[in-house]
């Protein structure tokens, strides 16, 4: 991805749409239009998935908590978001492999009736999911679950067991954005919109503004497709100042704890929390992640972030769950996300639908694609394009159900093995390049060949090396520190000491391959470093791990 050359095109066409915000929905909505031959514009303030997309429990699933209240209350409208998100389950991981995978998940029981209350739950929630690729559940034994995941408690009756997928929330829309990049669609990050033009009250032009120079353009297209997510109401009000708000934004946190907290591949769902919702545990590379929580959240021009009752919240939730008590000393780090839920009449953030919907503003032409949630992106795009190719009276069907994504078509993870063979590097790094970039694995390891000084590690406890910068730098559009540490790796979401420690050696590479000035490398690693020990200590973290990241 060319983002010069993109930002040129931005100024020199014009689109038939352009869509804003460049999340899990925005992205494929891009895909989505540059598939059926649109002319497709992709931007976003920030970076690719730099907002919710990204900040996600990594969970690809038909959701367990809907299922229990659609059967609760005989709510049709749950129990189709349920059998939506596990058909769209086996496309997700069909289309990235290398991204993403089936994870299986263990619910402990401290009773008889209660395992068995979630062995008739889940056998139907495999049983919606029909025939597809994935293990089915079953109840297991005390003894069963425990060989399974040691460190479960004792207490426990039994466990019952199901599946979900895994992914890796930020590089699965990183490659639904370049993705779409090679379909044709002019993809650029960090352009904000600040305005429109209009003729006849209807939006003609984007007033975009490029947040790494100042520069300021005017983008061109028939239709205007709002894909901002938790921040859809303020461009709808941009567009007409005349609507209603849509948006109730909810603030879901994480805690990262050490991988030794469960030992085990297996996730854990505690089904119910002291106020009526579901928290899970996930093994993440050398992590495990425990969220999330579920709060109303209004002030969106801060950027969400753990904070100390959280962290207590969370860690007396798991708690029950496992023999060995984790403690706060045990955060490594943490992140939190806002959630885009519609306005409804219900009560409480927990109980509002995350279905989405496409809205028509008549007045400005504005579309806006609002709510919903990662595992259905594909069928919010295609119903978002849908309608966009109504207003373009120039309807043409989808195409993105089997399309594999950058990355993803004839993957085969131990292709690792000749990677190590051809490049001489070591195992970990060659499994890892495999499952980060999939079939464009060897591309950057090619670098290598080229500059044997960018084989090395950054650190010998991670294996990340240097050639990955250049290549994200490259082909990827990182412009920033943070777009490497925070999302194209995902060293941010799980280590802060370690994010602020490797800042300076990142900064090195993209300055080399960026030219930038030593004022603005050293401006570049003082930011990061300062927002990462600001993140430890908003959370209440000790002030030795404060003072590691600010080092």
């Amino acid at each position: 991805m060319d983002r010069q050359k993109n930002w040129e095109r931005l100024q020199q066409e014009t689109f038939d749409i352009c869509i804003i915000g460049a999340g899990a929905s925005g992205a494929g909505s891009a895909l989505d239009a540059a598939l059926r031959g649109y002319r497709v514009a992709l931007i976003d303030r920030g970076d690719f998935s730099g907002e919710t997309s990204s900040r996600s429990t990594k969970l690809i699933h038909g959701g367990v908590r809907y299922l229990e209240q659609a059967i609760k209350k005989l709510d049709l409208a749950q129990l189709r978001q349920v059998r939506h998100g596990l058909a769209e389950r086996r496309t997700v991981i069909r289309n990235a492999p290398h991204l993403a995978h089936p994870l299986a998940i263990l619910t402990p029981v401290f009773s008889w009736f209660e395992g068995m209350y979630m062995t008739v739950g889940l056998t139907l929630y495999d049983f919606i999911a029909g025939h597809d690729a994935f293990p089915k559940g079953r109840w297991l034994k005390q003894a069963e679950a425990l060989d399974k995941s040691p460190m479960l408690t004792r207490q426990m009756h039994s466990a019952v067991l199901y599946y979900d997928g895994q992914f890796n929330d930020a590089r699965y829309a990183l490659a639904l954005t370049h993705s779409a990049d090679e379909a044709g669609a002019a993809v650029v990050n960090y352009v904000a919109v600040t305005g429109f033009g209009r003729e006849n009250g209807q939006l003609k032009t984007a007033v975009a503004t490029d947040q790494l120079t100042g520069e300021t353009i005017s983008i061109r297209a028939s239709v205007f497709l709002n894909c901002t997510g938790p921040y859809a109401d303020a461009v709808r009000l941009l567009a007409n100042p005349g609507l209603e708000p849509r948006i109730r934004p909810s603030k879901g946190v994480h805690i990262v704890l050490p991988r030794e907290t469960l030992q085990s591949d297996y996730a854990i769902l505690i089904p119910k929390t002291k106020d009526g919702r579901v928290v899970f545990a996930i093994p993440f590379g050398d992590k495990v992640f425990v969220g999330t929580t579920d709060n109303d959240y209004s002030d969106l021009t801060e950027e969400p972030v753990l904070e100390p009752d959280e962290v207590d919240y969370l860690l007396e939730t798991v708690r029950p769950y496992l023999a060995k008590m984790p403690e706060r000393s045990d955060v490594q780090a943490g992140f939190g996300g806002i959630r885009p839920l519609i306005v409804s009449s219900r009560a409480d953030t927990k109980t509002l639908l995350r279905d989405h919907e496409v809205e028509h503003d008549s007045e400005s032409g504005l579309l806006s694609l609002l709510g919903g949630k990662w595992t259905t992106y594909r069928l919010m795009a295609q119903d978002a394009i849908d309608r966009a190719g109504e207003l373009l009276k120039k309807t043409v069907p989808g195409r993105t159900e089997t399309h594999y994504l950058v990355g993803g078509e004839g993957y085969n993870l131990d292709d690792w093995k000749q990677l190590q063979s051809k490049y001489k590097l070591p195992e970990d790094v060659c499994q890892h390049l495999m499952r980060t970039y999939g079939n464009r694995a060897g591309k950057v390891a090619q670098l290598t060949k080229v500059q044997p000084v960018l084989a090395e590690k950054l650190t010998e406890s991670q294996p990340f090396i240097g050639a990955e910068v250049i290549y994200q730098v490259r082909e990827e559009m990182a412009v920033t520190v943070r777009d490497v540490l925070a999302r194209r790796w995902r060293l941010e979401l799980s280590n802060w000491q370690l994010t602020a420690r490797l800042t300076p050696q990142v900064a090195d590479l993209m300055a080399a391959e960026l030219s930038w000035s030593e004022t603005h490398r050293t401006s570049q690693i003082n930011a990061y470093q300062s927002l990462l020990a600001t993140f430890t200590k908003q959370a209440g973290l000790t002030s030795e791990q404060s003072t590691l990241a600010a080092n």
